[in-house]
């Protein structure tokens, strides 16, 4: 079966993305914290599989995953540049995991939000290798076969990406704490109950405002428990009245989707260790917004 072999070719071709692309998604989302620039990956792999001599290729979904990998990279070396004339912190796209808990990896790693932020502090190619190798378990070899270095490197970039995070984020609370102290933050927020506030923000507590250039997005992060509870306070009156409530999941735990009317005005989600909340990390930008928002299918409560 080569290029050229006809329809059912390309039909056989199709069968095999499509089989492969919950994978290939998960690697190129991953790698650029953006479903937007993942799914326009993704269309350019097709493209290249579609016109590959794929009589050759004797393990497609290997060769698939190593395309979508240097095209994520290629993706991700670029991005950076335009990032630097983003207006306000970058946060990750959110993505809807209910069908998809892990969004087809090996395990659930470097999908949360608050580990996909940091991640985006590393260089590419460091990124590349941390996500095959600890979301899908892709062994060394093959990682430097699909990143062009050497296995030896890999192993490098990989211990590299670990000690990044292990220094900058601390162990997440489980599921029901983090759910019940989500609760307790939002309440707060929204009657700008200083006391309760202070009491679950950790000391060195960061809010974060994703709005590029947004009018009502803060373009700087609120540094410090002192500051990000009077900030969190002083905004409630002006933001929380006549906005509705969804609680929604995102990249595989729970967040907070508000509205005013149908319109999608901020997506929350918070990275909580034993010592509070250390992070709020608040997706305002529409562009962001509109595709998870269109994901979801009515699937909230409020």
């Amino acid at each position: 079966m080569g290029i050229g072999d006809g329809t059912d070719s390309l039909d056989e071709a199709a069968d095999v993305f499509m089989a492969a692309r919950p994978q290939l998604f998960g690697i190129a989302y991953r790698v650029l914290g953006s479903a937007t620039e993942a799914e326009d990956v993704l269309q350019e792999a097709w493209l290249r599989w579609q016109h590959t001599d794929r009589a050759v290729v004797r393990e497609p979904k290997a060769f698939l995953a190593t395309v979508t990998a240097r095209l994520a990279l290629n993706v991700a070396q670029s991005a950076r540049v335009r990032r630097e004339s983003y207006v306000g912190p970058w946060l990750p796209e959110p993505v809807d995991t209910r069908a998809d808990p892990q969004l087809g990896a090996e395990r659930a790693e470097a999908l949360d939000t608050a580990v996909l932020f940091l991640l985006e502090r590393l260089n590419p190619v460091e990124r590349a290798a941390y996500v095959l190798r600890e979301a899908f378990d892709y062994p060394y070899r093959q990682i430097a076969d699909m990143l062009e270095t050497s296995e030896t490197n890999t192993r490098q970039l990989v211990s590299r990406a670990r000690r990044h995070l292990a220094s900058e984020r601390r162990k997440p609370v489980d599921a029901t704490e983090h759910r019940r102290l989500m609760e307790v933050f939002l309440a707060a927020a929204q009657t700008g109950d200083l006391a309760v506030l202070e009491n679950i923000l950790a000391e060195d507590v960061v809010s974060y405002t994703d709005g590029n250039g947004l009018r009502g997005a803060s373009k700087f992060p609120v540094v410090g428990l002192a500051h990000v509870s009077r900030y969190l306070a002083a905004f409630a009156p002006r933001f929380w009245p006549e906005k509705e409530i969804h609680w929604v999941e995102a990249n595989g735990g729970p967040a907070v989707l508000v509205t005013a009317g149908d319109t999608p005005v901020v997506l929350l989600t918070l990275d909580i260790s034993e010592r509070g909340v250390e992070r709020a990390m608040w997706v305002m930008n529409p562009e962001k917004l509109a595709p998870y928002v269109a994901s979801l299918g009515g699937g909230t409560t409020s």
